[in-house]
This record gives structure tokens, C-alpha cells and sequence, in this order.
């Protein structure tokens, strides 16, 4: 009995020991593997391209940073996108997106709503509070206040902004010479609100004014464009839809099925986000919108956000290739309606992080486009739409 007690003993504390392994070393690891930037040289900026880049109001609709277990105001050695980067990018405005469920075998045809769940065992291998391991409100509300953390630790470099006059005091500080960028919330898919529209409420609290209506699944508010078939809007969702439009909110339809989309056009009249993506007739696959639906998104006065990873730019990643699409974007949907999306921290790989975004004002140079074309797609059509929302 003894030898059993002894051998128990052993088993218990090897278990705890790779407990404790599990959480110092396996969220970094995991975090190193899916965001990664592709090994380059630097890649050239001219002096008229730097120059040009410095007087931009540089924005991104979508990074995913606050996933991870990373101190956002340190640059770090991976990943995509921190508060060094964003200066050494000249980042004006980052949208900052929590993702609070993601189904195992991710995939951009089909995924079941009932899949595991990847954000949780990631939530329980970074040590977030024991509340967000079941609850997906919990999760978002975790993710905000990680970026208020870091508010409170570098204010002269990160101001979340949730009105139309924070907005545009950042920018005005920016224009002075303040290397601050805003920072606005978002969520990947609303169902942080668990089927309450109440819960809308303490999303709106806690600094969210992006909402995203779908991620890779279909939820209680319609269907996914990766769920299980073209559903549109629940009762729910559409009420969740109303709710939005009436507060000083945007409406994100990345992820969504076209038939949602189609059913927020059909009962919505304010500028719609389509935060991250790809042009179809530039690159054809599921995960970008046919061009006709981009339109009328264009139409309402929204934007569609151009992403940086394989999957939407058909593997053409670096900065000219991005720099590419955005000139077929331009061509489909006209320069008032094309942004960044970058997808940064996403589990994507891409072949430039937030630092080098002066390498994409040359490469949209090289590509032929004008000053104004380039100040309207690096953030001055996202500023149009975020002014025009934001109370």
C-alpha cells in the first residue's frame, strides 16, 4: 500500500509538472505557429513613398492581438501587430476584434455550431479568469479589458476611442506630432451576447462598438458563410440588427452568410463594414463575397476591408500583391469604398506585419495610384464611415 501511495504521489506531481509546462510554454508556441510573417528582406520604401506614408491616417478594420498572451505595449519577436509596430507603421486607427469561440477543423466551407471549441481550451492554457471558460460574454468582456490594461500602461501610445470626438481628438493629436494610435473594440460574431439582447448593453459598456454578427459557425443570430447552409437572420438577429443601427454602432458582415448580408441590406440604411476579406474576381473562392453583393454593400456607403493572408489574395501576400487586389477592388467597387483589413493575429500568415504598412504606400505607388486613391484606402474612407457612426 505503501508503494502504491508512493507511485500515486509520483504520477501526481509528473501530472502537475506538465500542467505547469502546459501553461508556461504552449500558448506561445501555439501563438508562434499560427502568426507567423514569412521570412523577407526589407522591403523597399522610397523617400517620396515614406514620405507620402507619413502624413497618412492609416487605418485597419480587424487584428485579433488580444487572443493571445502577449503585453501588447512591448514589441515583440512574433505575431503581427503590437503598440511598437503600430507606431513604427503609422497606425492612426486599429480595429482590436475579440474572437470567443472558434470550432475545431476550421475550415471556410463547412463547420457545425456544436464543433469543440478551440477558445476554450485556449482560455484555459493562458490562465484566462475561470468565468470565460464557459461563457462567451465573459470572454468578450476579458478581451476589452485586456486592451484597457494596456491603455492605462502606455496612454501617450493607445487611446480606445468609443465617440466620434475621441475619434477625432486622437487624430488631431496625431496631426500635432502625438505618436498615439485609437483604438476602437469589435467583436468576430455576436454570439458573446448568448441570445440576449440585453447583453448588447455590457458589450456597449465595456468599449465595443463593432459588432460582427457571425465568425465560422452559424449562431443564434443566422447563418454563417462557413456554417451549414446559406441561412439569413433569426428573429433574433434581426432584432440584433435594429438594436445596432439605432446605437452609435458599426455592423460588421465579415463571416456572414450572403443571405444575412443580403437581409442587412434589405432592412438597414447606415454604412455597412465588410471588415476583412478579398475581391471574388480577383481571387474566387467562398471565404470572398461575389462582387455584385461588395456593390451593394459599397452602395449603402460602407467599406469592404482588404485582407493579407493566402486565402483571399489567391497566395499573392506580399505588398504587391496586396497592393494588386486593392487596385481590382478599387476597379469593382470604386475608391471610396476599399480599407485595410489585415486579419493580423488571426491565425493567418502573411508576408509583412503592421510595421512595414509603408512598404504597401510604395507598392500602391508602384501600382499607379494616386495620392488621393491611396489616402482614401489606407484610412480616410474607414475615418468617413467611423465619423459617420460613432456618437
Amino acid at each position: 500500500m505503501r508503494t502504491f501511495g508512493k507511485w500515486l504521489g509520483r504520477l501526481l506531481l509528473l501530472a502537475l509538472i506538465g500542467l505547469v509546462g502546459f501553461w508556461v510554454f504552449a500558448p506561445a508556441l501555439v501563438e508562434q505557429s499560427k502568426n507567423t510573417v514569412i521570412a523577407h528582406e526589407p522591403y523597399p520604401v522610397s523617400q517620396e513613398a515614406q514620405g507620402l506614408h507619413d502624413t497618412l491616417v492609416v487605418g485597419d478594420w480587424h487584428a485579433d492581438s488580444l487572443l493571445w498572451n502577449r503585453d501588447l505595449t512591448e514589441r515583440g519577436d512574433y505575431g503581427q501587430v503590437d503598440l511598437p509596430r503600430l507606431r513604427e507603421g503609422g497606425v492612426a486607427i486599429q480595429v482590436f476584434t475579440a474572437v470567443t469561440k472558434s470550432p475545431a477543423g476550421l475550415n471556410y466551407e463547412e463547420n457545425s455550431d456544436d464543433a469543440f471549441d478551440n477558445i476554450t481550451l485556449l482560455a484555459f492554457g493562458q490562465l484566462w479568469p475561470v468565468r470565460t471558460w464557459q461563457s462567451l460574454l465573459q470572454r468578450a468582456l476579458y478581451q476589452a479589458q485586456k486592451l484597457h490594461r494596456f491603455e492605462r500602461a502606455a496612454p501617450e501610445y493607445l487611446k480606445i476611442v468609443t465617440t466620434r470626438a475621441e475619434l477625432d481628438a486622437v487624430i488631431q493629436a496625431r496631426a500635432a506630432g502625438a505618436p498615439v494610435t485609437a483604438g476602437l473594440l469589435g467583436i468576430e460574431g455576436a454570439h458573446p451576447l448568448e441570445g440576449k439582447l440585453e447583453n448588447l448593453d455590457k458589450l456597449e459598456d465595456s468599449g465595443y462598438r463593432l459588432i460582427g454578427l457571425q465568425h465560422f459557425f452559424d449562431n443564434e443570430l443566422g447563418g454563417s458563410l462557413h456554417g451549414q447552409g446559406n441561412h439569413g437572420l433569426t428573429k433574433f438577429g434581426r432584432s440584433v440588427v435594429a438594436e445596432v443601427a439605432k446605437r452609435g454602432m458599426i455592423l460588421d458582415v465579415a463571416h456572414s452568410s450572403e443571405q444575412v448580408t443580403r437581409d442587412v441590406l434589405a432592412m438597414t440604411d447606415i454604412p455597412i463594414v465588410l471588415s476583412h476579406t478579398g475581391l471574388h474576381s480577383h481571387c474566387p473562392v467562398k471565404r470572398n463575397f461575389p462582387d455584385d453583393l461588395m456593390q451593394q454593400i459599397a452602395a449603402t456607403g460602407g467599406v469592404i476591408g482588404m485582407g493579407y493572408w493566402a486565402e483571399v489574395a489567391c497566395d499573392e501576400i506580399t505588398p504587391t500583391g496586396i497592393a494588386k487586389m486593392i487596385t481590382a477592388a478599387i476597379a469593382a467597387v470604386g475608391e471610396d469604398h476599399v480599407s485595410l483589413g489585415s486579419d493580423f493575429d488571426g491565425s493567418v500568415e502573411t508576408a509583412f506585419d503592421t510595421s512595414e504598412l509603408p512598404a504597401l504606400t510604395q507598392a500602391l505607388l508602384d501600382a499607379g495610384l494616386s495620392e488621393a486613391q491611396i489616402r482614401k484606402v489606407m484610412g480616410e474612407n474607414m475615418l468617413r464611415v467611423l465619423r459617420a457612426r460613432l456618437n
